[in-house]
């Protein structure tokens, strides 16, 4: 095999690498703005029935009460979205570095 045919294999193992990570990519980003739109909508509802309960509330104990759930549900949604978010996070680098792992290997026997 010539070095011009090498080269030319070497362009085209980029090139796919690239079009693979980039697919890899755009589909883990989707899955994380989709998670942030969909937790963004659960948070909000949740922060409209608190409220609604906290109007109705009739004493200042039933209010602190109300508040107090609210916070605390509120703090172990965030964490477990904060948990689920990492994962995704890990899931997207993990995809796109198995792009490039893929062409280094190659690239390291071809030569």
């Amino acid at each position: 095999m010539t070095s011009e045919e090498k080269m030319a294999k070497f362009g085209k193992g980029g090139i796919d690498m690239a079009a693979n990570s980039f697919g890899g990519w755009a589909k883990g980003a989707q899955a994380i703005a989709m998670e942030i739109a969909d937790y963004s909508k659960r948070a909000a509802e949740s922060s409209a029935t608190a409220w609604e309960k906290l109007m109705g509330a009739r004493s200042l104990e039933s209010a602190l009460q109300v508040q107090s759930q609210y916070m605390k549900s509120s703090y172990e949604d965030f964490v477990a979205e904060a948990t689920k978010l990492g994962e995704l996070y890990v899931d997207l680098a993990r995809e796109a570095y198995t792009g490039f792992e893929g062409a280094l290997a190659r690239a390291s026997a071809a030569s």
